[in-house]
């Protein structure tokens, strides 16, 4: 079992940065594969960007490619996504996710541990 708490998300004008902070409790952190998804009011969940277990590989949505950087810092069990350029349709709850089997792909139902979401707003 893994406990993940998002932080760091806030109201921020468009064009401005964000960064949101995942914290996982346990001690298998580097096993695990990780995920940022967010959900717009009315819409569903989707994929943002993932982290291999060593942080060496990285996917991103293509909404997400070349403003959002996803890290992580297995030494304080912590992943990140940077978000840069931001934009109003960025506006949605930012949910950290856990996959044991280490996968780091783009589907919900990969993941089986669940933060309790960051409200991120961008307003224009």
């Amino acid at each position: 079992q893994v406990q993940l708490v998002e932080s760091g998300g806030g109201l921020v004008q468009a064009g401005g940065s964000l960064r949101l902070s995942c914290a996982a409790s346990g001690r298998t952190f580097s096993s695990y594969g990780m995920g940022w998804f967010r959900q717009a009011p009315g819409k569903a969940r989707e994929f943002v960007a993932a982290i291999s277990r060593s942080g060496g590989r990285t996917n991103y949505a293509d909404s997400a490619k070349g403003r959002f950087t996803i890290s992580r810092d297995i030494a304080k069990n912590t992943v990140y996504l940077q978000m840069n350029s931001l934009k109003p349709e960025d506006t949605a709850v930012y949910y950290c996710a856990a996959d044991r089997s280490g996968n780091y792909g783009g589907a919900v139902s990969l993941y089986d541990y669940w933060g309790q979401g960051a409200q991120v707003t961008v307003s224009s």
